[in-house]
């Protein structure tokens, strides 16, 4: 179904893989008459000749990207153009549109959610940007429909940012990129490599995007195969897709943690853009006639078979022949794995959802940014059709991605037949992704055509004893599910007949309620705020040695961001910095925020010119210890704040608040064997704490130390590699040397923690 090749690849002419061997140039130039070297042939990439046109650096080692076109919704956007204002935004520089897709349910918490939402027309009117009102449609399917274009690049405030299909570059980055494009800064990468992803064949029916893209995932993920690398789809396969296709595999491509994805484009995009009434913008994207990978993902479309990734990562994947032949073996896997997730702190219990061995499952969700694309709901409408999912516990929810689609839906015939079975049509809408939206019962089994299923996720509260679990599947298994009264059940098994729907989509729509500037800012508007929306605290230089309390200790292989600021309900707060903060870690480790804010008076304390040891007891013994080594170590040059360590954070979600929340209760610093992303190294970063790095296995201290460690500030200036730190072990009156890095920093990135954050880096 998939092979990796374990070294790089030469492509020629689209259709023939040469793999990267002693022979390989003689092969390739036996194929083509022509020799050309590895280095040149990789120019020829279709990531590469994009990068090269947005790069400003004239150096194609280190990357200064200009994007296109922005994005965000209604969770980032706040954040993002308060911290832009705060440095002196006056206009937009390039077009940035606000969705309204993840607080679009403005039915709790006050006036919270629609403040965010009248700021954010306000915002549009001032700068020049473009609002796009809740409900209306996700982030992602507006880009699709009206921001891609070929060979473009856009960024955006949401980790799916990803219209590689339709021969976009885009990336998902976390608020503070956005600002720095605002500011007419740069997005300063060095050039990554560039893996291809070879298709061939066609998919049988049944089968849908997500079961190519979790087939992926599983293949990919936890060996690092693309982990900051660009995904650059090619070969005879690619034709073999539909558009729609093409695009639910690639918004997909973000839980392989790639930079990101690029496709081959041909006439069925050239008709995508032609039906939005945008043909100007397709732009026909090939390889050159030799490309070189850096690595190569071969796929046989027709051996994919329906999968199901189960909780809680979408690399967990099995097929679900596999996973109902093997039943009480993959779910006894599945609870043992669960158990490091969740810390042991719930039963769960997967086996009890076996009933005469068949797996049953409580409910079904198509939706989003994934799910809600109009094929995806047309084809489970015909496995639906003429079935009814039943009056017991089993429920299912239909989310299209966008009002267009809905009304082509609504049109064609479709929404009516899943309505008829028993199902929801809901309007467009992300909460389903992140626990914002069809929460499951306790203990409920949940299948979802939608990005994510980690902990933490969908309404899971450990504390308070409240779990449940999502699987991810195509939109044509669950309907199959759904059809089968709940019993799990791939599309394969479905013997009836899908059809071919045209698309047909209507801009009046949006012409009809979308505000767009067209560019022209009117500062003139007086932003309309809320009582929630707050500005960003004060945050301070770094000083010239740190005194680091340790307040998290997580030993889990990765941590998400949705276990260091949990998403759902805490989403409201994200216009509040403050606010939001005291739900750092919360579902993950409940006593960080009180001992964060603890050893943080000791630096308020400093910073209003107060001895710390007045605002917190232990500095004083710290301090003398310190002092047996360090004589010129004080309270003057000596900042105090909290780390946690982890072994690899920063899964999942770009969103900012990750970092700054840690940040605004007076963090300075992550200490990892590795981060999971680079977008979540890059918001520490941005907020102006450390992204340490130690060796793994190496761990000299424990949750509670304190750790010192002189001289940082000038071991940033000077790029020290190694950075010696201590553990402060204040019982025997010495210090126990370890090591430190921060791996490579760009001068921009080294200036912006030595200001404490990109705010103060930019403020004017």
């Amino acid at each position: 179904m998939i092979e990796l090749l374990q070294s790089g690849a030469y492509l020629v002419n689209g259709t023939e893989i040469i793999a990267d061997a002693a022979d390989a140039t003689a092969a390739v130039q036996a194929k083509t008459g022509k020799t050309i070297s590895k280095e040149e042939a990789a120019k020829n990439t279709i990531a590469y000749g994009i990068l090269q046109s947005h790069n400003t650096s004239g150096n194609m080692d280190k990357l200064k990207i200009r994007f296109d076109k922005l994005t965000s919704h209604d969770i980032t956007f706040v954040g993002i153009i308060q911290t832009a204002r705060a440095s002196g935004l006056q206009k937009f520089p390039m077009p940035y549109v606000l969705t309204n897709c993840h607080n679009s349910l403005c039915a709790v918490g006050g006036t919270i959610n629609e403040d965010d939402h009248m700021f954010g027309l306000s915002c549009a009117k001032k700068y020049g940007g473009v609002y796009v009102p809740p409900h209306q449609a996700v982030i992602h399917q507006f880009a699709r429909e009206m921001l891609a274009g070929g060979g473009k690049m856009i960024l955006g405030s949401d980790s799916h940012t990803r219209y590689g299909a339709l021969g976009t570059m885009a990336m998902g980055e976390g608020g503070p990129e956005l600002v720095k494009q605002l500011l007419n800064q740069t997005y300063d990468i060095n050039m990554p490599g560039v893996v291809g992803v070879f298709l061939k064949g066609a998919p049988v029916k049944g089968v849908g995007p997500q079961d190519v893209a979790l087939a992926i995932i599983g293949a990919v993920f936890k060996n690092g195969y693309v982990k900051n690398k660009v995904m650059e789809f090619v070969g005879p396969g690619v034709a073999s897709l539909s558009a729609d296709f093409r695009i639910g595999i690639d918004v997909m491509t973000t839980e392989t943690t790639c930079l990101s994805s690029i496709w081959k484009t041909d006439d069925q995009i050239k008709e995508f853009y032609e039906i939005h009434g945008r043909k100007e913008e397709y732009a026909e994207l090939n390889p050159g006639e030799v490309a070189y990978y850096d690595g190569m993902i071969v796929i046989d479309l027709d051996k994919v078979r329906p999968m199901i990734a189960m909780p809680f990562h979408p690399s967990n994947t099995y097929t679900i022949e596999e996973l109902n032949a093997n039943l009480m073996d993959i779910l006894d896997e599945t609870e043992k794995r669960a158990l490091v997730s969740l810390d042991g702190a719930v039963d769960f219990n997967l086996k009890n959802k076996v009933v005469n061995g068949k797996f049953m499952v409580d409910q079904g969700i198509i939706a989003g940014c994934a799910g809600g694309g109009f094929e995806n709901i047309c084809a489970a409408a015909d496995i639906l059709k003429g079935q009814y999912i039943g009056a017991d516990g089993f429920t299912l929810s239909v989310y299209p991605a966008s009002m267009p689609v809905y009304m082509e839906l609504i049109k064609n015939g479709c929404a009516a037949t899943i309505m008829e079975t028993g199902a929801i049509m809901k309007t467009a809408f992300c909460g389903p992704c992140f626990g914002a939206g069809d929460t499951p019962a306790n203990n409920a089994f949940s299948i979802r055509h939608s990005t994510r299923n980690f902990p933490n996720r969908e309404g899971s509260k450990l504390q308070n004893g409240q779990i449940s679990s999502v699987a991810l599947m195509d939109a044509r298994s669950i309907a199959a599910t759904a059809a089968n009264k709940g019993v799990l059940t791939p599309a394969t098994d479905f013997d009836g007949e899908m059809g071919k729907y045209k698309y047909h989509f209507d801009a009046n729509i949006y012409a009809n309620r979308v505000f767009d500037s067209k560019g022209v800012a009117d500062p003139d508007t007086e932003i309309q705020f809320g009582p929630n929306i707050k500005d960003w605290p004060a945050m301070g230089a770094l000083p010239e040695n740190l005194v680091l309390r340790v307040v998290s200790e997580i030993h889990d292989p990765v941590t998400t961001t949705d276990e260091l600021i949990p998403s759902g309900e805490t989403s409201s707060y994200r216009s509040n910095p403050l606010g939001l903060a005291e739900f750092t870690l919360s579902r993950k480790d409940p006593n960080y925020v009180g001992l964060a804010k603890d050893i943080q008076k000791a630096e308020k304390a400093r910073m209003a010119g107060e001895h710390p040891c007045q605002a917190h007891p232990d500095v004083k013994p710290v301090m003398q210890t310190v002092k047996t080594v360090f004589a010129d170590a004080n309270h003057e040059n000596t900042g105090f704040g909290s780390t946690i360590f982890a072994v690899k954070p920063g899964d999942g979600s770009a969103r900012e608040q990750a970092a700054s929340c840690q940040k605004v209760l007076g963090g300075w610093a992550n200490i990892a064997n590795e981060y999971a992303t680079k977008r979540y190294r890059s918001n520490l970063i941005n907020w102006g704490m450390l992204p340490f790095l130690i060796k793994d296995g190496q761990l000299p201290f424990k949750n509670l130390d304190y750790l010192f460690v002189p001289g940082i500030k000038k071991a940033v200036e000077e790029k020290t590699e190694v950075i010696k730190a201590y553990r402060v072990d204040v019982a025997g009156e010495k210090l126990e040397e370890f090591e430190l890095r921060l791996g490579e920093l760009t001068d921009e990135e080294r200036q912006i923690i030595l200001k404490g954050c990109l705010i103060n880096y930019n403020r004017v």
